[in-house]
Protein backbone atom coordinates (compact mmCIF):
# COMPACT_ATOMS: atom_id res chain seq x y z
CA UNK A 1 0.00 0.00 0.00
CA UNK A 2 1.36 3.35 -1.00
CA UNK A 3 1.60 5.62 2.00
CA UNK A 4 3.05 8.58 0.17
CA UNK A 5 6.59 9.93 -0.05
CA UNK A 6 8.81 10.15 3.04
CA UNK A 7 10.77 13.19 4.14
CA UNK A 8 14.52 13.03 3.60
CA UNK A 9 15.24 14.82 6.92
CA UNK A 10 14.14 12.26 9.49
CA UNK A 11 12.24 9.68 7.48
CA UNK A 12 8.90 10.63 9.02
CA UNK A 13 6.03 9.25 7.03
CA UNK A 14 3.97 11.84 5.17
CA UNK A 15 0.27 11.29 4.60
CA UNK A 16 -1.35 11.55 1.18
CA UNK A 17 -2.97 14.75 2.36
CA UNK A 18 0.43 16.22 3.11
CA UNK A 19 1.83 15.06 -0.19
CA UNK A 20 -0.41 17.56 -1.93
CA UNK A 21 1.11 20.38 0.10
CA UNK A 22 4.71 20.82 -1.07
CA UNK A 23 5.29 23.59 1.41
CA UNK A 24 4.74 21.26 4.32
CA UNK A 25 7.11 18.61 2.97
CA UNK A 26 9.72 21.16 1.94
CA UNK A 27 9.71 22.86 5.34
CA UNK A 28 10.11 19.52 7.06
CA UNK A 29 13.06 18.62 4.89
CA UNK A 30 14.86 21.75 5.99
CA UNK A 31 14.27 21.49 9.70
CA UNK A 32 17.88 22.10 10.72
CA UNK A 33 17.60 25.88 10.99
CA UNK A 34 16.86 28.01 14.06
CA UNK A 35 14.43 26.72 16.64
CA UNK A 36 10.82 27.05 15.56
CA UNK A 37 8.73 29.68 17.35
CA UNK A 38 6.41 28.65 20.13
CA UNK A 39 2.66 28.83 19.89
CA UNK A 40 0.65 31.99 20.20
CA UNK A 41 -0.96 30.80 23.44
CA UNK A 42 2.40 30.17 25.09
CA UNK A 43 3.72 33.52 23.93
CA UNK A 44 0.74 35.14 25.65
CA UNK A 45 1.50 33.29 28.88
CA UNK A 46 5.16 34.38 28.84
CA UNK A 47 4.19 37.95 27.96
CA UNK A 48 1.73 38.01 30.86
CA UNK A 49 4.69 37.47 33.19
CA UNK A 50 7.38 39.55 31.52
CA UNK A 51 5.41 42.62 30.40
CA UNK A 52 4.42 43.62 33.97
CA UNK A 53 8.02 43.00 35.04
CA UNK A 54 9.40 45.17 32.24
CA UNK A 55 6.81 47.84 33.04
CA UNK A 56 7.85 47.79 36.71
CA UNK A 57 11.50 48.21 35.69
CA UNK A 58 10.59 51.17 33.45
CA UNK A 59 8.61 52.79 36.28
CA UNK A 60 11.53 52.23 38.64
CA UNK A 61 13.90 53.91 36.20
CA UNK A 62 11.61 56.92 35.93
CA UNK A 63 10.99 57.23 39.67
CA UNK A 64 14.62 56.75 40.71
CA UNK A 65 16.21 58.59 37.79
CA UNK A 66 18.78 60.88 39.45
CA UNK A 67 19.11 63.53 36.74
CA UNK A 68 22.88 63.53 37.06
CA UNK A 69 25.33 63.26 39.93
CA UNK A 70 24.83 65.66 42.84
CA UNK A 71 26.88 68.83 42.93
CA UNK A 72 30.08 68.46 44.87
CA UNK A 73 33.06 70.68 45.62
CA UNK A 74 36.27 68.60 45.66
CA UNK A 75 37.83 68.29 49.09
CA UNK A 76 41.35 67.68 47.78
CA UNK A 77 41.64 64.42 49.74
CA UNK A 78 42.63 61.18 48.03
CA UNK A 79 40.65 60.58 44.88
CA UNK A 80 38.49 63.61 45.59
CA UNK A 81 40.77 66.00 43.71
CA UNK A 82 40.32 67.75 40.37
CA UNK A 83 42.75 66.49 37.76
CA UNK A 84 44.36 68.04 34.69
CA UNK A 85 46.52 66.83 31.83
CA UNK A 86 50.26 67.59 31.81
CA UNK A 87 53.45 66.69 29.95
CA UNK A 88 56.99 65.93 31.11
CA UNK A 89 59.21 68.51 29.38
CA UNK A 90 62.56 67.72 31.02
CA UNK A 91 64.19 64.96 33.09
CA UNK A 92 67.52 65.47 34.85
CA UNK A 93 69.58 63.38 37.25
CA UNK A 94 70.29 65.03 40.61
CA UNK A 95 71.80 64.09 43.92
CA UNK A 96 69.07 62.82 46.21
CA UNK A 97 70.47 64.77 49.16
CA UNK A 98 70.32 68.04 47.18
CA UNK A 99 66.57 67.66 46.65
CA UNK A 100 65.90 66.34 50.17
CA UNK A 101 65.02 62.89 48.90
CA UNK A 102 67.81 60.89 50.52
CA UNK A 103 66.70 57.39 51.46
CA UNK A 104 66.42 56.56 55.14
CA UNK A 105 68.30 53.43 56.31
CA UNK A 106 65.98 50.44 56.71
CA UNK A 107 66.34 47.75 59.40
CA UNK A 108 67.34 44.25 58.40
CA UNK A 109 64.59 41.69 58.00
CA UNK A 110 64.01 39.11 60.80
CA UNK A 111 65.61 36.42 58.61
CA UNK A 112 68.86 38.38 58.36
CA UNK A 113 68.39 39.25 54.71
CA UNK A 114 69.45 42.74 53.57
CA UNK A 115 66.62 45.29 53.42
CA UNK A 116 64.69 45.74 50.19
CA UNK A 117 65.98 48.51 47.98
CA UNK A 118 69.56 48.07 49.02
CA UNK A 119 70.60 47.82 45.39
CA UNK A 120 69.56 51.43 44.78
CA UNK A 121 71.83 52.95 47.40
CA UNK A 122 74.09 55.62 45.95
CA UNK A 123 72.10 55.97 42.71
CA UNK A 124 70.98 59.47 41.66
CA UNK A 125 67.41 60.70 41.78
CA UNK A 126 65.41 62.03 38.85
CA UNK A 127 64.01 65.54 38.79
CA UNK A 128 61.23 65.89 36.22
CA UNK A 129 59.95 69.26 35.03
CA UNK A 130 56.24 68.94 34.25
CA UNK A 131 54.08 71.42 32.34
CA UNK A 132 50.31 71.62 32.91
CA UNK A 133 48.48 71.56 29.55
CA UNK A 134 44.80 71.92 30.56
CA UNK A 135 42.76 73.92 33.04
CA UNK A 136 42.94 77.48 34.29
CA UNK A 137 46.66 77.18 35.03
CA UNK A 138 47.67 75.73 31.66
CA UNK A 139 51.33 76.53 30.97
CA UNK A 140 52.46 76.44 34.60
CA UNK A 141 55.40 74.17 35.35
CA UNK A 142 56.42 72.35 38.51
CA UNK A 143 59.03 69.81 39.48
CA UNK A 144 58.66 66.25 40.74
CA UNK A 145 61.44 64.15 42.28
CA UNK A 146 61.62 60.42 41.62
CA UNK A 147 63.75 58.28 43.93
CA UNK A 148 65.77 55.32 42.55
CA UNK A 149 63.52 52.72 44.21
CA UNK A 150 60.30 54.22 42.79
CA UNK A 151 58.27 51.93 40.54
CA UNK A 152 57.40 54.71 38.12
CA UNK A 153 59.96 56.80 36.24
CA UNK A 154 59.38 59.54 33.67
CA UNK A 155 60.69 60.26 30.19
CA UNK A 156 60.74 63.52 28.26
CA UNK A 157 57.50 64.04 26.33
CA UNK A 158 55.51 61.60 28.44
CA UNK A 159 51.84 62.53 29.09
CA UNK A 160 50.77 62.41 32.75
CA UNK A 161 47.76 63.23 34.92
CA UNK A 162 48.22 65.74 37.74
CA UNK A 163 46.04 66.40 40.79
CA UNK A 164 45.26 69.99 41.75
CA UNK A 165 44.97 71.18 45.37
CA UNK A 166 43.94 74.86 45.27
CA UNK A 167 44.35 75.36 49.03
CA UNK A 168 47.97 74.19 49.08
CA UNK A 169 50.97 76.58 48.68
CA UNK A 170 51.51 77.58 45.07
CA UNK A 171 54.62 75.42 44.63
CA UNK A 172 52.76 72.37 45.96
CA UNK A 173 49.39 72.77 44.27
CA UNK A 174 50.13 70.25 41.53
CA UNK A 175 51.38 66.68 41.93
CA UNK A 176 51.55 63.78 39.50
CA UNK A 177 48.77 61.31 40.30
CA UNK A 178 49.01 58.95 37.34
CA UNK A 179 50.24 58.50 33.79
CA UNK A 180 48.08 59.06 30.73
CA UNK A 181 47.00 55.67 29.36
CA UNK A 182 44.49 56.93 26.80
CA UNK A 183 46.23 55.54 23.70
CA UNK A 184 46.91 51.95 24.88
CA UNK A 185 43.45 51.66 26.39
CA UNK A 186 41.74 52.77 23.17
CA UNK A 187 43.90 50.43 21.11
CA UNK A 188 43.01 47.52 23.39
CA UNK A 189 39.31 48.41 23.20
CA UNK A 190 39.53 48.53 19.39
CA UNK A 191 41.21 45.10 19.29
CA UNK A 192 38.50 43.71 21.55
CA UNK A 193 35.72 45.13 19.38
CA UNK A 194 37.43 43.86 16.22
CA UNK A 195 37.75 40.33 17.63
CA UNK A 196 34.11 40.28 18.77
CA UNK A 197 32.79 41.49 15.40
CA UNK A 198 35.02 39.18 13.32
CA UNK A 199 34.02 36.07 15.26
CA UNK A 200 30.48 37.01 16.30
CA UNK A 201 29.50 38.94 13.15
CA UNK A 202 26.02 40.45 13.65
CA UNK A 203 25.70 38.91 17.11
CA UNK A 204 29.06 40.44 17.97
CA UNK A 205 27.88 43.89 16.86
CA UNK A 206 24.72 43.52 18.93
CA UNK A 207 26.79 42.39 21.91
CA UNK A 208 28.90 45.55 21.67
CA UNK A 209 25.75 47.67 21.50
CA UNK A 210 24.42 45.88 24.58
CA UNK A 211 27.73 46.47 26.36
CA UNK A 212 27.51 50.18 25.59
CA UNK A 213 23.91 50.25 26.85
CA UNK A 214 24.96 48.53 30.08
CA UNK A 215 27.70 51.12 30.57
CA UNK A 216 25.16 53.91 30.01
CA UNK A 217 22.77 52.47 32.61
CA UNK A 218 25.63 52.06 35.08
CA UNK A 219 27.07 55.57 34.68
CA UNK A 220 23.86 57.55 34.11
CA UNK A 221 21.52 55.74 36.47
CA UNK A 222 23.04 53.37 39.03
CA UNK A 223 26.01 55.45 40.22
CA UNK A 224 24.28 58.88 40.30
CA UNK A 225 21.16 57.41 41.95
CA UNK A 226 23.24 55.91 44.75
CA UNK A 227 25.07 59.22 45.20
CA UNK A 228 21.70 60.99 45.39
CA UNK A 229 20.84 58.87 48.44
CA UNK A 230 18.53 56.23 46.92
CA UNK A 231 18.59 52.77 48.44
CA UNK A 232 21.54 50.97 46.78
CA UNK A 233 19.74 47.61 46.77
CA UNK A 234 16.65 48.98 45.01
CA UNK A 235 18.82 50.87 42.53
CA UNK A 236 20.88 47.75 41.80
CA UNK A 237 17.77 45.60 41.27
CA UNK A 238 16.14 48.12 38.92
CA UNK A 239 19.36 48.95 37.06
CA UNK A 240 20.46 45.33 36.87
CA UNK A 241 17.06 44.27 35.55
CA UNK A 242 17.22 46.97 32.88
CA UNK A 243 20.69 45.80 31.85
CA UNK A 244 19.47 42.21 31.75
CA UNK A 245 16.46 42.99 29.54
CA UNK A 246 18.47 45.15 27.15
CA UNK A 247 21.40 42.76 26.84
CA UNK A 248 19.47 39.51 26.49
CA UNK A 249 16.79 40.67 24.07
CA UNK A 250 19.21 42.73 22.01
CA UNK A 251 21.75 39.93 21.66
CA UNK A 252 19.41 36.94 21.38
CA UNK A 253 16.22 38.36 19.93
CA UNK A 254 12.69 38.87 21.16
CA UNK A 255 11.86 35.17 21.38
CA UNK A 256 10.36 32.72 23.86
CA UNK A 257 13.79 31.16 24.31
CA UNK A 258 15.22 34.50 25.43
CA UNK A 259 12.19 35.10 27.66
CA UNK A 260 12.81 31.82 29.47
CA UNK A 261 16.44 32.88 30.05
CA UNK A 262 15.18 36.22 31.41
CA UNK A 263 12.86 34.45 33.85
CA UNK A 264 15.66 32.15 35.01
CA UNK A 265 18.02 35.09 35.50
CA UNK A 266 15.40 37.05 37.42
CA UNK A 267 14.68 34.15 39.79
CA UNK A 268 18.39 33.68 40.46
CA UNK A 269 18.92 37.39 41.09
CA UNK A 270 16.12 37.37 43.66
CA UNK A 271 17.77 34.41 45.39
CA UNK A 272 21.14 36.18 45.41
CA UNK A 273 19.57 39.33 46.86
CA UNK A 274 17.82 37.36 49.62
CA UNK A 275 20.88 35.31 50.59
CA UNK A 276 23.16 38.34 50.41
CA UNK A 277 20.92 40.36 52.71
CA UNK A 278 20.66 37.51 55.24
CA UNK A 279 24.38 36.73 55.46
CA UNK A 280 25.60 40.34 55.34
CA UNK A 281 23.42 41.07 58.40
CA UNK A 282 24.21 37.78 60.12
CA UNK A 283 27.97 38.17 59.66
CA UNK A 284 27.76 41.82 60.80
CA UNK A 285 29.55 43.08 57.69
CA UNK A 286 29.72 46.87 57.44
CA UNK A 287 31.02 47.14 53.87
CA UNK A 288 33.55 49.77 55.00
CA UNK A 289 36.76 47.80 54.55
CA UNK A 290 39.05 50.04 52.51
CA UNK A 291 40.11 53.65 52.14
CA UNK A 292 37.98 54.21 49.03
CA UNK A 293 34.78 53.10 50.72
CA UNK A 294 35.64 55.17 53.77
CA UNK A 295 36.22 58.24 51.60
CA UNK A 296 32.88 57.75 49.81
CA UNK A 297 31.10 57.40 53.14
CA UNK A 298 32.86 60.51 54.47
CA UNK A 299 31.90 62.60 51.44
CA UNK A 300 28.33 61.24 51.27
CA UNK A 301 27.24 60.17 54.77
CA UNK A 302 23.71 59.37 53.58
CA UNK A 303 24.91 56.46 51.43
CA UNK A 304 24.10 53.10 53.00
CA UNK A 305 27.44 51.32 52.75
CA UNK A 306 26.00 47.92 53.68
CA UNK A 307 23.42 48.26 50.93
CA UNK A 308 26.22 49.25 48.58
CA UNK A 309 27.93 45.94 49.34
CA UNK A 310 24.75 44.00 48.52
CA UNK A 311 24.25 45.99 45.32
CA UNK A 312 27.78 45.10 44.26
CA UNK A 313 27.06 41.40 44.77
CA UNK A 314 23.96 41.57 42.57
CA UNK A 315 25.57 43.53 39.75
CA UNK A 316 28.73 41.43 39.86
CA UNK A 317 26.74 38.20 39.50
CA UNK A 318 24.52 39.45 36.68
CA UNK A 319 26.98 38.98 33.83
CA UNK A 320 27.77 35.37 34.66
CA UNK A 321 24.10 34.60 35.28
CA UNK A 322 23.21 35.73 31.76
CA UNK A 323 25.74 33.30 30.34
CA UNK A 324 24.43 30.37 32.38
CA UNK A 325 20.73 30.92 31.68
CA UNK A 326 21.14 31.57 27.96
CA UNK A 327 23.34 28.48 27.56
CA UNK A 328 20.94 26.18 29.40
CA UNK A 329 17.90 27.48 27.54
CA UNK A 330 19.64 27.05 24.19
CA UNK A 331 20.67 23.52 25.16
CA UNK A 332 17.07 22.53 25.91
CA UNK A 333 15.81 24.00 22.66
CA UNK A 334 18.49 22.26 20.60
CA UNK A 335 17.86 18.94 22.34
CA UNK A 336 14.16 19.25 21.52
CA UNK A 337 14.97 20.00 17.89
CA UNK A 338 17.21 16.93 17.74
CA UNK A 339 14.59 14.69 19.35
CA UNK A 340 11.06 16.09 18.91
CA UNK A 341 9.55 13.10 20.74
CA UNK A 342 11.46 13.81 23.97
CA UNK A 343 9.36 14.75 26.99
CA UNK A 344 10.30 17.30 29.59
CA UNK A 345 11.91 14.75 31.91
CA UNK A 346 14.24 13.49 29.21
CA UNK A 347 15.08 17.03 28.13
CA UNK A 348 15.74 18.09 31.71
CA UNK A 349 18.05 15.15 32.36
CA UNK A 350 20.06 15.66 29.19
CA UNK A 351 20.37 19.44 29.65
CA UNK A 352 21.39 19.03 33.29
CA UNK A 353 24.33 16.87 32.23
CA UNK A 354 25.49 19.89 30.25
CA UNK A 355 24.66 22.19 33.13
CA UNK A 356 26.74 20.31 35.68
CA UNK A 357 29.86 20.84 33.60
CA UNK A 358 28.91 24.49 33.28
CA UNK A 359 28.48 24.81 37.04
CA UNK A 360 31.95 23.44 37.73
CA UNK A 361 33.66 25.85 35.36
CA UNK A 362 31.62 28.95 36.24
CA UNK A 363 31.98 28.59 40.02
CA UNK A 364 35.71 28.10 39.69
CA UNK A 365 35.90 31.16 37.44
CA UNK A 366 34.01 33.33 39.93
CA UNK A 367 36.12 32.22 42.89
CA UNK A 368 39.39 32.79 41.05
CA UNK A 369 38.21 36.20 39.82
CA UNK A 370 37.57 37.40 43.38
CA UNK A 371 40.78 35.78 44.64
CA UNK A 372 42.77 37.54 41.92
CA UNK A 373 41.24 40.90 42.85
CA UNK A 374 42.14 40.35 46.52
CA UNK A 375 45.60 38.89 45.86
CA UNK A 376 47.60 41.74 47.48
CA UNK A 377 45.45 41.41 50.59
CA UNK A 378 46.00 37.66 50.73
CA UNK A 379 49.74 38.24 50.41
CA UNK A 380 49.66 40.52 53.46
CA UNK A 381 47.95 37.81 55.49
CA UNK A 382 50.54 35.30 54.33
CA UNK A 383 53.35 37.63 55.39
CA UNK A 384 51.72 38.01 58.82
CA UNK A 385 51.53 34.19 59.06
CA UNK A 386 47.87 34.34 60.10
CA UNK A 387 45.87 31.15 60.37
CA UNK A 388 43.30 30.22 57.75
CA UNK A 389 40.44 30.67 60.21
CA UNK A 390 41.66 34.11 61.24
CA UNK A 391 42.03 35.22 57.65
CA UNK A 392 38.66 33.88 56.49
CA UNK A 393 36.68 35.43 59.35
CA UNK A 394 38.31 38.88 59.25
CA UNK A 395 35.86 41.39 57.82
CA UNK A 396 37.97 42.38 54.84
CA UNK A 397 38.20 38.74 53.68
CA UNK A 398 34.78 37.63 54.94
CA UNK A 399 33.25 40.30 52.72
CA UNK A 400 34.82 38.70 49.65
CA UNK A 401 33.90 35.21 50.87
CA UNK A 402 30.24 36.19 51.26
CA UNK A 403 30.30 37.94 47.88
CA UNK A 404 31.78 34.84 46.21
CA UNK A 405 29.67 32.18 47.87
CA UNK A 406 26.35 34.02 47.57
CA UNK A 407 26.99 34.69 43.90
CA UNK A 408 28.03 31.06 43.36
CA UNK A 409 24.87 29.74 45.03
CA UNK A 410 22.83 31.91 42.68
CA UNK A 411 24.75 30.56 39.69
CA UNK A 412 24.29 26.96 40.82
CA UNK A 413 20.57 27.48 41.38
CA UNK A 414 20.19 29.14 37.97
CA UNK A 415 21.07 25.91 36.15
CA UNK A 416 18.24 23.62 37.41
CA UNK A 417 15.74 26.50 37.57
CA UNK A 418 16.31 27.65 34.00
CA UNK A 419 16.64 24.11 32.65
CA UNK A 420 13.37 22.99 34.25
CA UNK A 421 11.53 26.08 33.06
CA UNK A 422 12.84 25.68 29.50
CA UNK A 423 12.01 21.96 29.42
CA UNK A 424 8.45 22.57 30.61
CA UNK A 425 7.91 25.39 28.15
CA UNK A 426 9.25 23.63 25.07
CA UNK A 427 7.49 20.34 25.94
CA UNK A 428 4.14 21.90 26.78
CA UNK A 429 4.21 23.81 23.52
CA UNK A 430 5.11 20.87 21.26
CA UNK A 431 3.11 17.95 22.69
CA UNK A 432 0.28 16.59 20.68
CA UNK A 433 -3.26 16.71 22.09
CA UNK A 434 -4.05 13.94 24.51
CA UNK A 435 -0.45 12.73 24.85
CA UNK A 436 1.04 12.20 28.32
CA UNK A 437 4.31 13.81 29.26
CA UNK A 438 6.96 11.31 28.20
CA UNK A 439 4.98 8.49 26.60
CA UNK A 440 4.31 9.76 23.13
CA UNK A 441 5.87 11.75 20.33
CA UNK A 442 5.66 15.49 20.46
CA UNK A 443 4.34 18.00 18.04
CA UNK A 444 6.72 18.77 15.21
CA UNK A 445 6.05 22.39 14.44
CA UNK A 446 7.38 23.56 11.12
CA UNK A 447 7.77 26.96 9.59
CA UNK A 448 6.19 27.69 6.27
CA UNK A 449 3.66 24.86 6.50
CA UNK A 450 0.72 26.93 5.50
CA UNK A 451 -2.00 27.85 7.95
CA UNK A 452 -1.49 24.83 10.20
CA UNK A 453 1.33 23.00 11.96
CA UNK A 454 2.34 19.45 11.15
CA UNK A 455 1.66 17.26 14.17
CA UNK A 456 2.97 13.75 14.77
CA UNK A 457 0.11 11.30 14.82
CA UNK A 458 -0.44 8.45 17.14
CA UNK A 459 -1.26 7.61 20.69
CA UNK A 460 0.75 5.17 22.78
CA UNK A 461 -0.17 2.33 20.40
CA UNK A 462 0.95 4.27 17.35
CA UNK A 463 4.18 5.63 18.72
CA UNK A 464 6.28 3.09 16.85
CA UNK A 465 4.97 4.30 13.54
CA UNK A 466 6.17 7.84 14.16
CA UNK A 467 9.75 6.86 14.97
CA UNK A 468 12.48 7.60 12.42
CA UNK A 469 12.97 4.83 9.90
CA UNK A 470 9.40 3.47 10.22
CA UNK A 471 6.72 3.83 7.59
CA UNK A 472 3.02 4.25 8.01
CA UNK A 473 2.75 7.33 10.20
CA UNK A 474 -0.05 9.65 9.31
CA UNK A 475 -0.19 13.39 9.77
CA UNK A 476 -3.07 15.71 10.32
CA UNK A 477 -3.41 19.44 10.55
CA UNK A 478 -4.19 21.39 13.64
CA UNK A 479 -5.59 24.89 13.62
CA UNK A 480 -3.76 27.53 15.65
Amino acid sequence: MNRGPRSSCNDRAVSPHESHHPSAVHSHAHGHGPAAPVSRHLRKVIAAVLIPFAAAVAVGLVVLWPGGAPGHKPSGVGFDQPTEQARVVKVAEVNCADVHAEQQPQPSSPTGQPPAGGGTKGKPCQQATIKVTTGENAGRTFQAVVTPDALRHYTTGQEVVVAYSPKAPKDLQYAVSDVDRTLPMWVLAALFAFAVVIVGRLRGVLALVALAASFVVLTLFILPAILQGSNPLVVAVVGGSAIMLIALYLCHGLTARTSVAVLGTLASLLLIGLLGSVFINWALLTGNTDDTTGLVHGLYPDIEIRGLLLAGIIIGSLGVLDDVTVTQTAAVWELKEADPSAGWRKLYGAAMRIGRDHIASVVNTLVLAYAGAALPLLLLFSIAQSGVGTVATSEVVAEEVVRTLVGSIGLVAAVPLTTLLAALVVSADRMGPGMPGDSGPGVVRQSGAGSGDVVGAGMATGAAESRPGRRGGRGRRRKR
